[in-house]
């Protein structure tokens, strides 16, 4: 029986009149349809608004795009068409997604670089300065238009390349969550075939009434945020008597909603729409925003942090991190979640990883998962899990928190941590939290109207902020905290993705999403510095998005092969960083951060690695998410070659030049991150770090972080594990204080 999954509706998409003028949606329009055209035949469509293919190529297109799923052959044929005729601007949903984008998802100073381009190709001076003609840019026939936005990518005049990259990801990001032709082609179900729902914890959220003026409460403790750390301090403290609120910006959801859609998910679960961009836009970045944090999206992966970061941390003076303390919290909180590479079950990505690596020499393993000592095949864990399985904080340790008497408020956005008027030996001490409060509607949707909105002040002898990397220091700077290494030291992971196609079907998407790692490339510089191979979540409106465009016909081609794929990713321990910091307008989390030459190299030996693995795996076509790294085509080879592997001619051609140059230059490469770190780093010193080894916030009695921004560098690994152990050592030592503590006992009195 198929999982019904209960609709999370998105809140009405904005005005476009309150965006863009008519004459610049037109252009914009134009823009999209040259980066997603539609596909005809020379002599049966129109040259002007068509990318223009022989008849024989498009009978070629149509047999190889054919739906395997659609049995009836005309049918298949008929999607397959339907598909190569959509253009981004005839999907009805497409210019919504666009509004909703632009409006609520990029920052002002973008949105005015948009608008000044799209209004720069509507003036006829200026047109000839952008394109060479001073034919408005809409009026030109799409060859000419592929011509112009294909110049932009190497314009001398970096606003053109800025706008090369910010109008194509959009316009991608838009078509792959609209287009009704592409599940289709792809034989995409939009939910899990084999997919379970069970039972949510039944919680429970405060609720205020309308009124003026502040509702006041108060508590032991209050943590702001929801994710991995919060969950683990909710419960150890609470565990420990104390009362405890948590609060988080985001709603919560119950099981029969996953997994949402993509496009439901990137508004509902993630942060910003799905990813936020740095200034330079090199790099999206993927974090969670929802009841239970990243532990609620991630992939299940469960990673110790390993012995050479460890030492790493250690020799900076935390010798917390090669304590047995330590290690007992790391398998405390993997043996709560039932952490076991056990009930495994590779699917194919993984599969390839693992035998792939296997036949070159490679040290591969399977990546333990928090799935409760049970078997987990759902890739669609990414857009929430709907069994259950997978022991994310909203499933475990925020449930036991409610258990042990914790109570909990959604919708709550912290605005600043509240001190004391007077210094307690030389320290500011936290005394609670403002925030304001939004309720749901009178549906239970969490963006209609009409909806209460109430400022809570909520008074604490302890505060402990878990908003995320990118968060908890805007939080802190928005509190008057001055320290500058606030925000700064930001690690990302940064990764490339990379695309092997077969002469087969794989359906990605089905069986569990990374459950396989390939570990040669980790230690590239001697000093823990280096990429690791893992598999890649492959849901379309994750995936595609990201991967390189050339031209409209090739993307769309290869989208509508991601059916015979399988995805890795080169995940870098980065050495060098960046910061966050706030919007100057609107105070929004801003990312400045661009993968370094170092970095950069080191991925690029990654994913070197992972087309070695692609190739002796039988890989047909090897891509990726950079320009940089050209399309490799296994060659068609007579049987007595069949056992030169990875020593092919042209294969080792194609190594070579790789490595000749820049390594992955940012303009042309478009890098991910999914884990963030560092922004609130633990340290011995004010002067190198934000918080000291307790997790408290120099220069502050009384306000802690718990989350994977007191990292004191990159972990290396997917941070899930490392952040609840921190946690979990810096949570039961501030429990046992405020147990002793005589104004925590006072209070309750």
């Amino acid at each position: 029986m198929a999982l019904t999954v209960q609709a999370s509706p998105l809140p009405p998409a904005p005005r476009p009149e309150d965006i863009f003028s008519p004459a610049q949606w037109e252009t914009l329009l134009a823009v999209a349809d040259t980066v997603i055209p539609s596909i005809g035949c020379t002599g049966t469509a129109d040259s002007s608004t068509t990318h223009l293919v022989s008849q024989p190529q498009f009978d070629a297109l149509v047999s190889s795009l054919r739906p395997a799923a659609v049995e009836d052959e005309s049918e298949a044929a008929r999607a397959a068409v339907q598909f190569l005729g959509e253009s981004a601007s005839s999907i009805p949903g497409f210019k919504e997604s666009m509004c909703r984008t632009l409006a609520l998802h990029v920052h002002q100073e973008g949105l005015r670089g948009i608008k000044t381009i799209l209004a720069g190709l509507n003036n006829f001076a200026v047109s000839f300065a952008l394109t060479g003609s001073r034919t408005p840019f809409q009026h030109q026939p799409y060859h000419v238009r592929r011509q112009i936005l294909s110049s932009w990518r190497s314009s001398y005049l970096p606003p053109l390349r800025a706008a090369h990259r910010a109008l194509v990801a959009l316009t991608k990001k838009s078509w792959v969550g609209s287009s009704p032709s592409l599940p289709l082609v792809l034989g995409f179900p939009n939910v899990p075939v084999h997919g379970a729902t069970s039972e949510s914890f039944p919680y429970s959220f405060l609720q205020f009434p309308a009124g003026d003026g502040p509702e006041i409460i108060e508590t032991d403790v209050v943590i702001v945020g929801s994710g991995c750390g919060a969950g683990v301090a909710a419960k150890n403290l609470a565990e420990a008597g104390h009362r405890v609120i948590v609060v988080e910006k985001s709603y919560f959801f119950p099981n029969d909603h996953y997994p949402m859609s993509g496009c439901e998910g990137a508004f509902h679960l993630f942060s910003n729409g799905g990813a936020e961009l740095s200034d330079d836009g090199s790099i999206g970045v993927v974090s969670g925003s929802t009841w239970g944090g990243g532990g609620t999206i991630n992939w299940s992966a469960s990673l110790q942090t390993q012995s050479m970061v460890r030492e790493e941390w250690a020799n900076a003076g935390l010798p917390l991190f090669t304590s047995s303390a330590y290690q007992t919290s790391l398998d405390r909180v993997c043996d709560y979640m039932g952490v076991s590479a056990d009930f495994i079950q590779q699917n194919h990505g993984n599969s390839v990883l693992m035998e792939g690596a296997r036949k070159l020499g490679y040290s591969a393993k399977a990546v333990p998962q928090n799935t409760g000592h049970q078997k987990h095949a759902c890739g669609y864990c990414a857009l929430g899990c709907a069994a259950g399985i997978k022991q994310g904080p909203a499933v475990t340790f925020l449930a036991d928190a409610a258990r042990a008497g914790a109570t909990f408020i959604e919708g709550f956005k912290a605005e600043k941590v509240l001190f004391g008027r007077k210094l307690v030996k030389g320290k500011r001490v936290a005394i609670g939290v403002r925030g304001t409060w939004t309720s749901r509607d009178a549906s239970g949707a969490t963006h209609g109207t009409p909806a209460i909105t109430r400022k809570v002040v909520i008074k604490a002898n302890k505060v402990v902020v878990s908003c995320g990397t990118l968060e908890s220091p805007l939080l802190l700077l928005r509190s008057g905290l001055k320290n500058p290494q606030i925000g700064r030291n930001l690690h990302l992971h940064p990764v490339i993705i990379m695309s092997a196609m077969f002469d087969h079907e794989t359906r990605p998407w089905e069986g569990s999403i990374l459950t396989s790692l390939v570990s040669d490339f980790e230690n590239l510089d001697g000093r823990g510095h280096g990429s690791k191979i893992e598999a890649v979540v492959m849901l379309p409106n994750f995936f595609l998005p990201l991967m390189a465009w050339d031209n409209g016909l090739d993307y769309k081609t290869f989208a509508a092969n991601a059916r015979r794929m399988a995805g890795f990713i080169s995940l870098t321990r980065d050495r060098d960083t960046g910061r966050v910091y706030p919007d100057p307008n609107d105070g929004r989390c801003r990312i400045e951060y661009t993968p370094s030459a170092f970095d950069r190299k080191h991925i690029l030996e990654g994913i070197i690695g992972a087309a070695k693995i692609a190739y002796v795996s039988g890989a047909r076509e090897i891509r990726s998410s950079s320009l940089a790294i050209p399309t490799f085509t296994r060659p068609e080879t007579s049987s007595d070659a069949a056992d030169e592997g990875v020593n092919n001619a042209a294969f080792q051609e194609w190594i070579k030049k790789l490595r000749t140059g820049v390594p992955l230059p940012t303009e042309q490469s478009m890098f991910a991150s999914a884990h963030q770190m560092g922004t609130c780093r633990m340290g011995i010193s004010p002067k190198t770090s934000v918080v000291d080894p307790t997790g408290m916030v120099w220069g502050t009695s009384g306000l802690y972080v718990a989350d994977a921004s007191v990292f004191p560098s990159a972990s290396g690994v997917n941070p899930m594990i490392t952040n609840m152990a921190i946690t979990d050592v810096t949570s039961r030592k501030l429990a046992s204080t405020m147990s002793h503590d005589p104004e925590v006992i006072k209070s309750r009195l």
